[in-house]
């Protein structure tokens, strides 16, 4: 295909994509799928190699949350079956994250609910982020604690917080319709504090809550406008108890598209598989490898994930590499940038270039983008996945029709999170 050939020069070259190109992509038929994936994993290979990074999500405080996102669980009013729980201490968030970092994981992002933190929680995320990094040399800490103040993201860096996580989640045109408590501007706002900061900017996006492919694509542009240096991906899992429970929009299929065009508009960012890849990408998770460089290990925040050693062999099977904890994710241009602007430099991701901008964008044809979200707002998945067997509606496992009719409804693969930080089972990981 020619627009295929198109894309893959383009993303070699770090250069934009025309919104036309990015929408094409999402319009292409299944018979063309493969096609896409191959296309989108040349340029995935340039950057990034056959790695794959491992994170590690810690749930710092679950629950009770005073926004009311119609995505997330543990959203105001959401009556969704999961833990709530007050803040973990600095020794048991730093033995939950051991449990990732054994895995393989070489960043934990540590999430609290709750619409922004204050100066006593910045504090409070600073002794654990001491904590972690004493007891795992050499690990990564992204804060993920909702809307940033004056100041907070520079006291998150200087107690060893090494990036940032706030999602845009939707296109500015249609955030009103699934969150009012705050604003899409609130959210751009935090991300380029944390950018500002030096800390390495991470947002994304969640699909599936009944968007257009224009929406789709209005976000990613704007997070590659952003400069973010990863980007999570999030597959909305309908939680029964929030306004979302019915969309199940989702195929495999078109995960794998809007993956694709993800890394076309974001070439040489960290892309990221986040909450609900189980369910919705199912058996083809692999073939998604192939796209994104990352993914989350285990389990998400209220939503348990397929076992880490699945993870582990399914990576494996698929001819890719755990990403070591000595290598660097980012292409070298974006990992020099991201050193000038930690030391202090101006001008986001060092990007000085005449056409494109964004992520890394220092030559001529333009830059990457990036982030990591999920269904939920956080450091990757909000755990965007149904309750427990007995409030999930009945599915049918062999077709994947859920009871009322609604195709792709796989709530058969779906469980509350009741292991890990903040319970008394041990995390999978």
């Amino acid at each position: 295909m020619d627009l295929l050939n198109t894309l893959v020069d383009k993303g070699l070259r770090r250069e934009l994509p025309s919104r036309e190109e990015a929408l094409a992509v999402l319009a292409t038929s299944d018979d063309e799928l493969l096609d896409v994936v191959a296309a989108a994993g040349k340029v995935r290979r340039q950057w990034f190699g056959r790695r794959v990074k491992l994170n590690y999500l810690v749930n710092l405080k679950s629950g009770l949350c005073p926004e009311d996102c119609s995505y997330c669980s543990q959203r105001l009013g959401s009556t969704a079956g999961i833990l709530k729980y007050s803040w973990l201490k600095p020794d048991e968030a730093s033995q939950a994250a051991a449990a990732g970092v054994a895995g393989g994981a070489k960043r934990v992002c540590l999430v609290a609910s709750g619409r922004g933190p204050t100066d006593r929680d910045v504090d409070r995320v600073g002794k654990t982020i001491e904590a972690i990094k004493e007891q795992n040399e050499g690990v990564e800490v992204c804060a993920c604690l909702g809307l940033l103040s004056d100041g907070q993201a520079e006291r998150l860096r200087a107690a060893g917080a090494d990036a940032y996580n706030h999602n845009l989640n939707t296109s500015e045109g249609t955030y009103e319709e699934i969150t009012t408590t705050h604003t899409y501007q609130d959210r751009v706002d935090t991300v380029q504090k944390a950018h500002a900061a030096g800390l390495s900017a991470c947002s994304g996006l969640i699909a599936g809550m009944g968007e257009s492919d224009e929406d789709l694509v209005d976000v990613v542009y704007a997070l590659r406008e952003l400069d973010s240096d990863s980007v999570p991906v999030n597959f909305l899992i309908p939680f029964e108890g929030t306004p979302l429970a019915k969309e199940w929009n989702l195929t495999p299929q078109r995960c794998l598209r809007i993956l694709a065009m993800v890394r076309f508009v974001c070439p040489d960012v960290e892309v990221r598989i986040a909450g609900g890849r189980e369910v919705h990408l199912r058996s083809m998770q692999p073939l998604a490898l192939n796209i994104a460089n990352s993914i989350f290990l285990g389990d998400y925040l209220t939503s348990e994930g397929q076992a880490g050693k699945a993870d582990l062999d399914m990576i494996a099977d698929a001819g890719f590499e755990v990403e070591g904890a000595g290598t660097t994710t980012l292409p070298k241009h974006r990992a020099d940038a991201l050193a000038e602007a930690a030391a202090g430099a101006t001008g986001g991701c060092g990007s000085t270039a005449s056409a494109g901008g964004g992520c890394g964008s220092h030559a001529e044809a333009g830059g990457g983008c990036g982030s990591h979200a999920q269904a939920g707002g956080g450091c990757g998945p909000c755990g965007g996945h149904a309750p427990a067997a007995e409030t999930a509606p009945e599915a049918g496992p062999e077709s994947g029709t859920a009871a009322d009719g609604v195709p792709g409804a796989r709530t058969d693969l779906v469980a509350v999170r009741r292991r890990g930080a903040g319970t008394e089972l041990a995390p999978n990981a």
